[in-house]
């Protein structure tokens, strides 16, 4: 059996490194949430709102966000937020994901009715839930079932997005928008610092979010900087919508252990400093910089495809240079309603347009679990990636699929 085939595929252990929580309901939630909350929906069906807002393709990258403001109005109990979070967990388990890490940005959230707290405490009791039923049932020859919190800064926001963000802006009403993103952004690390210092909520990372042409990494450095001193795990939102100094930014400045995306890593025509006299030569040094430390790129090919033109031939895509430049690559789905993708379809998806083998394919699923941000000591995360390793291996032998190195 080839190792592209569908069934081997599904049944390989994986990990989801980048998936969005307030993009990965299930429509039905949705559906039965909004009907509880009183939230209006442009359709009352799964087949409507698949056709007016959870589409295939999209026009452009504000389509593709719409979808957002109605799954952040449902999620505003800790009863959602348990259900929504467990049934993640569950839905990846489905389809062999063992391990996932699990982001949104606690501040769209807080309100009235939810502190910081109490939205990170629902989030991880549902993924807690999850884990330990899935647990319950796992094998002694299957590695466990495990997640990660990841806790995401915006770049950009209005006093629109959020009570929170209302309240924010008007304690600071004499700063600029650019001083009040920034403050907002240095208030949830140190939040996050607090959480993993006095509770065991499963919160693994910072991450920063949102717009991010027009609005530089460079400007979060202090907060980035406060989750570095506080020994949390960091990831960045980088290369995405804008080119190779987004990522510089966050490798440099945000100490960034893996990027986001980095679609444009190896578009030097996207360089916009005059200092860079040389682009070419900035890139390969990036690149470089990038693989010889291991800073693994979270890659999300539909989720590209249908935000970004030029990406809806996938062949442009930049994952063929990463796999040549033997960068450190991990598949993941973004969002799994918004971009209706699974994990396994993300891998369908790579080998059927890209050429390459078995043993690149396993070193990408070994890839996303050795830079996974683990909760749990290195001790017990070496033992958790050999358990994975293991499992692969004789996955494979049932399958029939060698590796030719």
């Amino acid at each position: 059996m080839s190792h592209r085939d569908p069934a081997f595929l599904k049944a390989i252990p994986k990990t989801d490194l980048h998936v969005h929580l307030d993009g990965s309901l299930r429509i039905p939630t949705l559906i039965e949430l909004a009907e509880t909350a009183g939230v209006e929906l442009p359709a009352r069906d799964e087949a409507g709102l698949r056709r007016l807002v959870f589409k295939d393709s999209y026009a452009s990258l504000e389509e593709y966000l719409q979808g957002f403001a109605l799954t952040t109005a449902v999620m505003q109990t800790r009863e959602a937020l348990h259900r929504i979070s467990y049934e993640l967990m569950m839905d990846n388990a489905a389809e062999g994901v063992r391990y996932i890490e699990v982001r949104f940005a606690p501040q769209l959230l807080i309100s009235d009715r939810l502190s910081f707290r109490q939205v990170m405490q629902a989030v991880d009791d549902g993924l807690r839930q999850a884990r330990d039923e899935l647990n319950a049932g796992c094998g002694e020859d299957e590695p466990p079932y495990e997640y990660g919190i990841i806790a995401c800064a915006m770049r950009f926001f209005t006093r629109d997005f959020s009570p929170y963000y209302r309240d924010f802006w008007q304690v600071h009403q004499f700063s600029t928008p650019k001083e009040i993103i920034r403050m907002a952004g240095v208030e949830l690390a140190k939040a996050v610092n607090r959480l993993r210092r006095e509770t065991d909520i499963q919160v693994v990372a910072f991450d920063l979010a949102g717009a991010e042409y027009g609005y530089p990494a460079a400007d979060h450095a202090e907060a980035y900087g406060l989750v570095h001193k506080g020994f949390l795990c960091k990831t960045v939102h980088a290369g995405e919508a804008f080119g190779p100094e987004s990522i510089f930014q966050a490798v440099t400045e945000l100490h960034a252990d893996r990027i986001g995306h980095g679609l444009h890593l190896f578009d030097p025509d996207m360089i916009t400093s005059p200092d860079i006299e040389d682009p070419q030569r900035y890139v390969e040094d990036l690149v470089n910089y990038l693989a010889d430390r291991r800073i693994t790129i979270e890659v999300c090919l539909t989720s590209n495809m249908q935000t970004t033109p030029a990406m809806r031939d996938l062949r442009n895509h930049s994952l063929a240079r990463m796999l040549d430049h033997n960068l450190s690559v991990s598949f993941c789905t973004d969002n799994r309603l918004v971009s209706n993708t699974t994990v396994t379809n993300e891998l369908q998806l790579a080998l059927d347009t890209f050429d390459f083998d078995a043993h690149t394919l396993r070193n990408c699923i070994v890839y996303g679990f050795k830079r996974s941000f683990f909760y749990h000591p290195y001790t017990e995360k070496r033992r958790y990636v050999r358990s994975v390793i293991d499992y692969y291996q004789r996955i494979a032998a049932r399958y029939g699929v060698k590796e030719q190195v």
